[in-house]
């Protein structure tokens, strides 16, 4: 990955690509495609700033994984399961969009651009997660984190590690 060559970081065994503008994750394994993930990104304007709301770009790692061994559809409020799947509560609280099953939460390690300041991922509580919303997967619909359906960062869960590193642009898959 050339972004890793630029910012002097080795390259990873297992990395993920995201495209911001065509709402698409991509799971690579020793520089082959793995898998590709319809995804959902910020309904606000990319950015890395803290408060916009906007999903940041640029390179991160998965600091923290969280969530193993609880069901699928689990809510967690402040990355503490709730005890509770999503579907067990009423409507109106499920017109939140809620984080379910499993979080990576990402740290941002390019300084000035997603780390440190008023541009920090980690500070900004930037997630891969499941949703309560799964209808609305593949359009721009979140708070600034990356939204799976709930199987799926099941999958994912699994063949990521903590370290494993995620590019996050506007623009990154040829179509």
């Amino acid at each position: 990955m050339k972004k890793c060559h630029a910012l002097s970081i080795p390259s990873a065994r297992i990395w993920l690509g995201v495209d911001i503008n065509a709402q698409k994750m991509c799971l690579f394994e020793n520089r082959k495609l793995v898998q590709r993930y319809s995804v959902s990104t910020s309904r606000k304007l990319p950015s890395c700033i803290e408060n916009s709301l906007g999903t940041p770009w640029g390179l991160h790692s998965i600091e923290k994984k969280i969530g193993e061994g609880e069901k699928e559809g689990m809510v967690f409020h402040s990355r503490i399961p709730t005890g509770k799947c999503f579907f067990e509560y009423n409507e109106e609280y499920n017109k939140q969009n809620l984080i379910t099953s499993r979080i990576l939460r990402l740290r941002g390690v390019e300084k000035k651009l997603n780390a440190g300041g008023n541009c920090d991922s980690w500070n900004r509580y930037i997630y891969i997660h499941g949703t309560n919303h799964e209808g609305e997967i593949g359009i721009p619909s979140s708070s600034g984190c990356i939204q799976l359906r709930n199987r799926e960062i099941l999958e994912l869960f699994d063949l990521v590690e903590e370290g494993s590193l995620v590019l996050i642009e506007r623009e990154l898959i040829n179509k």
